[in-house]
């Protein structure tokens, strides 16, 4: 995936909107719904030992990482378009590729692609100086994703709950600098700390990830003995995650700096917790506002009645009035889901029960009702029967 503000090859290869099956002009909300339905499909957890289905998940949450994002969507967008309009399948000017095709002449020096690793210095360079001049942020841990399941009850109310990641993680001993204990990594001589150095091309400047530090802006004169300097070793970390109350389900939550470690001493990646929210016994949801089938019996709807109805915070009474048809639907304000400033609401719908069994007095008196009654209800359909 692509740092923030980093532009990277991929973009110019991946058609992100068509990896999530949604339109260019797609609204947030369109391409959210595709990337929890597509993320659900294929998660490791429902498809385990399935690498195609492993692939297919990473490449959907690469995706989202950037359309979810309105400032990446916004990079995302202006480079596909100076891609389509002459920038070639490679990203140079009149269909250019790696081995400098395109440009008068080809590159210089034989840089192929695969040195820049951050195009937005390549396009920095070519345009006046990147970056306000400064060139390549050093380089970034990856970002992690894992998935924690809470019940209805408990994504109704504020909750805690833990998390473990197995991989690269911090070297206990350097604590990530990847420098033996009382030593600090230095700034890179080459760079200057910047991680990346120009290199001229003729008429123009590129920049490169710097040689000597690989692009992390530091460098570790005295390595730690535990990782060899890399600062990060595998390991299996425990994490507690804070679930806000009415939490939704796939709902993203970001644990900054706990994903993956970057070079020795670089800012790591972000672990993003996705919440898989159980279905209740009776409740539903919509937004804010839960929703709730309720059974009335015919006299009940006929008549009218007061009846109990189940809320988050226990029972309340309901009137339900005389002539009430069948899947009309009451608003019960503040007794929804949890939101900033309050609750919303809930919509309690009836469902009219007809008994499957009735007694012999029942049935005596259902009759004289039928006997009683004057209008057929299908006569607006032009019979009478």
């Amino acid at each position: 995936m692509a740092a923030n503000g980093d532009v990277r090859r991929e973009w110019f290869e991946k058609d992100y909107y068509q990896v999530l099956g949604v339109a260019k002009n797609a609204t947030a909300a369109e391409i959210k719904k595709a990337y929890r339905k597509l993320a659900q499909q294929h998660h490791p957890d429902a498809n385990p030992g399935d690498k195609d289905a492993e692939d297919r998940f990473k490449e959907v949450s690469a995706a989202h990482d950037v359309l979810g994002d309105e400032e990446k969507r916004k990079q995302y967008d202006q480079v596909r378009e100076m891609a389509s309009s002459g920038y070639g399948a490679g990203g140079f000017p009149g269909g250019g590729d790696a081995s400098g095709a395109g440009f008068p002449g080809g590159f210089p020096g034989g840089v192929r692609f695969e040195d820049l690793g951050d195009l937005g210095d390549l396009f920095g360079g070519l345009f006046g100086g990147g970056r306000g001049g400064g060139g390549a942020r050093p380089a970034r841990g990856a970002d992690l994703e894992t998935t924690v399941t809470v019940s209805f009850d408990d994504a109704m109310t504020a909750t805690t709950r833990p998390v473990r990641i197995s991989g690269p993680a911090p070297c206990e001993t350097c604590h990530g600098s990847g420098a033996a204990p009382g030593t600090s990594p230095t700034i890179c001589p080459r760079c200057g700390g910047s991680g990346a150095v120009a290199v001229n091309q003729g008429l123009f400047q590129m920049s490169q990830p710097c040689p000597v530090c690989h692009g992390s802006g530091r460098v570790v004169q005295t390595p730690c003995p535990t990782c060899g300097g890399t600062g990060s070793r595998r390991r299996t970390r425990s994490f507690q995650v804070k679930v806000p109350a009415g939490v939704r389900d796939g709902a993203r939550i970001r644990l900054t700096g706990r994903g993956e470690p970057g070079p020795a001493g670089a800012q790591p990646g972000d672990l993003f917790v996705q919440v898989r929210v159980q279905p209740h016994a009776f409740f539903g949801r919509s937004g804010h506002d839960l929703t709730l089938e309720l059974p009335v019996t015919y006299a009940e709807a006929a008549l009218g009645a007061d009846v109990r109805v189940p809320t988050l915070n226990g029972p309340v009474t309901m009137k339900v009035p005389a002539g009430t048809p069948n899947g009309k639907t009451f608003r019960l304000k503040g007794k929804g889901a949890p939101k900033r400033g309050g609750h919303g609401d809930l919509l309690v719908t009836t469902r009219i029960e007809v008994p499957r069994k009735l007694s012999k007095p029942e049935k005596e008196l259902l009759k004289q009702l039928q006997q009683t009654e004057k209008e057929s209800p299908r006569r607006r359909l032009g019979v009478e029967a």
